[in-house]
């Protein structure tokens, strides 16, 4: 057991590890001091409070990466801890407040062990865990419809916004089905271009069309026995709808150019960041199709109802990026930290994978990460930044467009609304607006100009 702490009740700890029947060694908290305890040998961490969230990240994260489960056991006597800014209260973290005997420790403590010795059980057989980071309430959830679906044979429709890693959910069913030892084959639908993309799934033959020197297998039979995964499976053309429905129905297809039919088994996985149900309203979409893909429906939450996430997400980003980088390994300041956690992320996991990747990059060989070198990323977003556009006083004609006059009275609009929210503070104007104040001030000075000229 490492103890992390002041050091001021040692008495406690003696206690607590004739409780426990383990060995205590004891490091101080906000000290790099515990890193040469050897933690990978230890079977729990007790981090005592008061300590910065930071530390209590990295304390965290650290026992996230160990070869096997590690938990950690925080005491909470002065109720300070805020955990969004730490990460989620998973079964290997135990978040002990108020004031506790040694008795109600050591309870917690076994509590926590017991925890770690079922999560190692499940990752021997569930492999698939690893693709996922997250314990919260959705991913939880997530991790027991795979675990359901997984070993099934039904097709299953994935849904979500853009970049909440609808691919890794993809991977993961795949790693948690009997096919798992076969390939799993991926086909983008909507970055194919509409002549390519059935060839480019049922294959050809040679001569089929202008180009096709040879015959070609297509991703449905590289997928045989395997796992077929449809991304962006909405921008299907409806020409080709039909086919696709074919194979899912009788598990048979044909080469462009041929008319001999092939058998193909392989299971289907489509994912779709649009609505599929309206794109079937709209007759963009079959719905017959849509019925055939939407067996088993799992629906990928967004970073935004995954918040507590977040700052996991965010130290195995960092961890990802300096290991490729050859950078040592970085921490968020408290502040940064509470950055993360409060904005929107439109772009999702996806942005914050972005935002890491950045921040270590303009952080160099600095061991912590400031609040400037993520806040690039954390600008309002332009649909912000023209929401209510259409309420602008600026009359569009409807003959000829002058859209240089035009664009500098949007211009003018957008600064002048900027400096009045910020109280003339032209600093702040920028940053709002994602300007330089250099930049802002050299367009305040051209709006002046163009007045005085008019």
């Amino acid at each position: 057991m490492l103890w992390i702490g002041s050091g001021r009740d040692s008495a406690i700890t003696e206690e607590v590890a004739r409780h426990t029947g383990l060995e205590a060694s004891f490091a101080l908290s906000d000290s790099q001091d515990w890193k040469k305890k050897d933690v990978g040998r230890r079977r729990v961490i007790v981090l005592e409070l008061p300590a910065s969230s930071a530390f209590v990240q990295e304390v965290l994260a650290t026992a996230q990466k160990a070869t096997r489960p590690l938990p950690v056991v925080i005491l909470d006597r002065d109720r300070s801890l805020n955990e969004m800014l730490i990460g989620p209260a998973s079964g290997l973290f135990q978040h002990l407040v108020g004031e506790r005997s040694a008795e109600e420790i050591s309870a917690g403590i076994s509590a926590a062990l017991d925890a770690a010795e079922q999560k190692g059980s499940f990752e021997k057989v569930e492999p698939w865990n690893r693709l996922l980071v997250g314990e919260s309430q959705p991913m939880r959830e997530l991790r027991a419809i795979i675990r359901l679906a997984g070993p099934r044979q039904s097709t299953v429709l994935i849904t979500g916004e853009t970049g909440t890693g609808k691919e890794r959910v993809a991977q993961a069913i795949h790693l948690a089905s009997r096919r798992s030892a076969a390939p799993l084959v991926a086909v983008n639908c909507g970055a194919l271009p509409e002549h390519l993309i059935e060839a480019e799934l049922f294959g050809h033959t040679k001569g089929a069309f202008t180009g096709a020197i040879g015959a070609r297998m297509g991703r449905f039979e590289q997928a045989h026995r395997g796992t077929m995964f449809l991304d962006e499976v909405g921008e299907t053309p409806l020409v080709l709808q039909p086919k696709l429905l074919r194979v899912l129905q009788e598990r048979e297809l044909q080469r462009v150019g041929s008319s001999e039919t092939l058998k193909v088994d392989a299971r289907i996985i489509a994912a779709s960041n649009i609505n599929l149900e309206q794109a079937v309203a709209q007759k963009r979409f079959r719905e017959d199709l849509f019925y055939r893909l939407n067996v088993i429906p799992i629906r990928v939450p967004t970073l935004r109802e995954r918040r507590s996430d977040i700052p996991l997400l965010a130290a195995h980003f960092i961890e990802s990026v300096c290991h490729r980088e050859g950078l040592p390994q970085k921490r968020l300041t408290d502040e940064a930290l509470r950055r993360l956690t409060e904005f929107e992320w439109p772009g999702n996991v996806r942005q914050l994978e972005h935002a890491m990747e950045m921040a270590a990059a303009l952080s160099g060989e600095r061991e912590t990460i400031y609040l400037g070198d993520i806040d690039l990323h954390l600008q309002p977003a332009v649909r912000d930044l023209t929401e209510g556009l259409d309420e602008f006083p600026v009359d569009i004609p409807t003959d000829d467009l002058p859209f240089e006059d035009l664009m500098g009275k949007v211009e003018k609009l957008l600064l002048d609304q900027a400096l009045r929210r910020h109280g003339g503070n032209k600093a702040k104007a920028a940053k709002a607006l994602g300007l330089k104040r250099t930049t802002l001030l050299y367009k305040l000075k051209a709006q002046e100009c163009l007045a005085g000229a008019a």
